[in-house]
């Protein structure tokens, strides 16, 4: 089964979701969804009133309750966590169940979202579109996301020249970017997310431009390096990812030594990066 984990945005608010490639069908977290729609401001009361209401279906014998599925969602605690999840026709029925006045916006975003998969399948410069509009509505601006994108399009590039090397996904992936990220900012990935004060959140979602500029510098100079070597073993990877990260590392230097300021910033998306989003 062909599984591929996506976050949509609602109102400003995140909705974990998962596209089904065998049977071309969007799930999506319930507890996003119930937060959505009752304004829940934590997880955990989202996860409580989901859990009075599955309760409640249940003893009414309610089929859409039964036949919804688990899968694994990546949790606020940052761990992949079995989740409760309803396909779009399961949640237009659940729907029903919560008396919110965002219901029917919601339905008509569901029915977009299903929408915009099939047109994105036909043209995938769509899918380019469709991440502006959520960076868009986050509150990014467009100079940010435009770098944002660019540095999407060169990490597929060097996993997919790791995948053509015999890579596999996981660990080896995970290892390799860690050492490019250590090699041109002297910080491992963890340590790095931990100087800007992030947990779960993506790292390079909170990047500076400066910061993606060299990030992107490091892996595309990781890939061309790797064609041009042809490596084989991990060792020999691991070789290639430092010497490409120290390109970037080396330029970073030298803008540091010419601006006299550092690149690595603490700075993240709720301190400077990305505008505080007002609820509305």
């Amino acid at each position: 089964m062909d599984i591929s984990a996506d976050i949509k945005i609602f109102d400003a608010k995140k909705v974990r979701t998962l596209w089904n490639e065998d049977e071309d069908e969007w799930y999506f977290s319930i507890v996003d969804v119930v937060a959505v729609l009752t304004d829940q401001e934590t997880h955990a009361g989202a996860r409580n009133y989901w859990k009075v209401l599955k309760n409640r279906l249940k003893s009414e014998g309610n089929e859409t309750v039964t036949n919804c599925n688990q899968l694994k969602l990546l949790a606020p605690d940052g761990k992949m966590r079995l989740t409760d999840v309803a396909n779009t026709q399961q949640l237009f029925r659940l729907i029903q169940s919560i008396p919110s006045p965002k219901a029917e916006p919601f339905k008509q975003w569901i029915a977009q979202v299903a929408k915009e998969r099939l047109d994105q399948a036909q043209d995938p410069e769509l899918s380019i579109e469709q991440a502006m509009l959520d960076y868009k509505r986050l509150g990014y601006s467009d100079n940010w996301i435009n770098q944002r994108l660019k540095s999407i399009e060169i990490r597929k590039e060097l996993t997919n020249e790791w995948k053509e090397r015999g890579l596999q996904e996981g660990v080896q992936f995970a290892t390799l970017t860690d050492i490019i990220t250590h090699t041109w900012s002297d910080k491992t990935t963890r340590e790095y997310k931990k100087y800007k004060g992030l947990k779960k959140e993506n790292l390079r979602d909170n990047m500076t431009n400066a910061e993606l500029v060299l990030n992107m510098l490091a892996e595309l100079s990781t890939k061309q390096i790797s064609e041009s070597n042809l490596p084989v073993t991990f060792d020999e990877h691991a070789q290639v990812a430092q010497k490409g990260g120290a390109i970037a590392r080396n330029a970073r230097l030298e803008l540091e030594a010419k601006t006299g300021k550092k690149v690595i910033s603490p700075l993240n998306a709720k301190k400077g990066i990305v505008p505080k989003i007002e609820k509305r």
